[in-house]
């Protein structure tokens, strides 16, 4: 579903996967064009509806009528967040996109600044995520996400100090490069930095979430993501003999 031509190639895609969000799904919409109406090359949003078991897609199917840059993709099965987010980057049509979870908690202010750092570094491969320095939800998606940030920078070495904020601002080709699998968005930070890149935090805001309930627990949240550590690990210990120095040989040999 589409209220966009075809040939729209827009500077910015921004990515949205939601499940069950029909509450927060449209203010998110409204503020995202509030903020980027004035981006120079203009803009694409790509919602990914993962299975939604409420009304969701029905509120999206309504809204391309009256966000005309709403693009909607469908998974027919939940496959969860990971492959949501893989689905979106696919299928953008920028170089460069912007990430946003789907319940409301960022804000989408914050891609503006995110967009001005990314563009303002031409040729790197550069990745922008950002830090939710004052966290806006309870005390144990915060102690989890503390538990989690601390130990997975402890052995990832990764210097990023919020990896769990749906936040982020990266070139799409580069996103298309790295390993992708169950729960991968957790470690995107480190997977970019594996893969030669760059990756710059900044200060976002974050709110409380104003309708529906978080999708995560302690068990899809902090063990599945212990387990998922150990995974990276062994890929980081994998590609740790760093990408090989690369010269094009010419026709002619160089005789002395």
């Amino acid at each position: 579903m589409t209220g966009l031509p075809a040939d729209f190639h827009p500077s910015l895609s921004v990515v949205i996967p939601v499940h069950d969000e029909e509450a927060n799904i449209v203010p998110l919409l409204d503020e995202v064009d509030a903020a980027l109406g004035t981006l120079p090359g203009g803009y694409e949003v790509v919602v990914v509806d993962d299975a939604s078991r409420d009304t969701t897609v029905a509120v999206l199917q309504r809204a391309i009528a009256t966000h005309p840059h709403l693009r909607v993709l469908r998974h027919g099965r939940n496959h969860g967040q990971s492959a949501a987010l893989l689905t979106g980057v696919r299928g953008a049509r920028a170089e460069w996109v912007a990430t946003l979870d789907g319940d409301g908690q960022n804000d989408p202010a914050d891609i503006q600044r995110l967009w001005a750092m990314a563009t303002g570094t031409p040729g790197r491969l550069l990745m922008v995520a950002g830090h939710r320095r004052k966290r806006r939800d309870n005390w144990f998606r915060r102690a989890s996400s503390w538990i989690a940030n601390g130990v997975r920078s402890r052995l990832l070495g990764d210097s990023t100090p919020d990896t769990g904020c749906g936040l982020k601002l990266f070139p799409r080709a580069l996103f298309l490069e790295l390993p992708h699998f169950d729960h991968y968005h957790r470690f995107l930070p480190a997977l970019v930095q594996q893969a030669g890149g760059t990756v710059v935090s900044v200060e976002v805001g974050h709110r409380p979430r104003a309708h529906g309930r978080s999708h995560y627990g302690i068990h899809n949240r902090l063990w599945v993501g212990l387990v998922d550590l150990v995974g990276v690990l062994w890929l980081k210990r994998r590609a740790a003999r760093g990408r090989p120095e690369v010269t094009e040989v010419s026709g002619e040999p160089n005789e002395r």
